[in-house]
């Protein structure tokens, strides 16, 4: 799903997607929101705006743009949308 990710973050998202909050999940999907939750707390500056108060929907609205430009350079086909977000 993201075939050019760096090593460390490929790594990060694998124990993700396997720890024992998301193995009920189907694969793809486990996948996918370890592969989000990586770049939205990694590559963005989402904890910043938690701690300054903002509330998650309106942190993650305003990350959507830098989210979705990471994961294009990751070489991954699906975006984020608002709705899933």
């Amino acid at each position: 799903m993201v075939p050019l990710a760096p090593l460390a973050d490929f790594s990060a998202i694998e124990t993700a997607a396997i720890a024992g909050h998301l193995r009920h999940l189907p694969p793809s999907i486990a996948v996918w929101q370890s592969i989000t939750s990586r770049v939205r707390h990694a590559h963005t500056d989402y904890d910043a705006l938690l701690a300054e108060g903002y509330d998650q929907e309106s942190a993650r609205h305003f990350l959507l743009g830098e989210m979705n430009s990471k994961l294009a350079e990751w070489g991954c086909s699906q975006q984020i949308e608002m709705d899933e977000n």
